[in-house]
């Protein structure tokens, strides 16, 4: 079976855990509680995973960025991250440009 864009908009939707940017070290980390982080990440810059992966673009569209993705992937807790099928093919489909889409947040 194929998998659409959609499938791969819905599998980044589905991340779970929270992505933080630690300021002494200048590196994105990733954790499973927002209480997790320590005090050289700044509340601020502590976003979910599944919003972490949009970057934002023109015209208020965003773009699933592989570089964001891939730095999800390694480190290596697929599982816990939620990270499937739809999203490996996405990273190893380099050939095609990056996913474009117009977000609204779900009430």
């Amino acid at each position: 079976m194929a998998i659409t864009s959609q499938d791969i908009c819905s599998a980044a939707d589905q991340l779970k855990g929270f992505v933080g940017f630690h300021g002494k070290r200048g590196v994105h980390i990733v954790r499973f509680s927002e209480d997790a982080f320590g005090m050289d990440v700044a509340d601020e810059s502590i976003i979910p995973c599944s919003e972490f992966v949009w970057r934002p673009e023109q015209d208020a569209r965003m773009a699933l960025c592989r570089q964001r993705l891939a730095l999800l992937l390694e480190q290596h807790v697929d599982d816990r991250l939620n990270i499937g099928e739809p999203l490996r093919q996405y990273l190893r489909r380099t050939d095609l440009p990056e996913i474009l889409a117009q977000r609204s947040l779900r009430c």
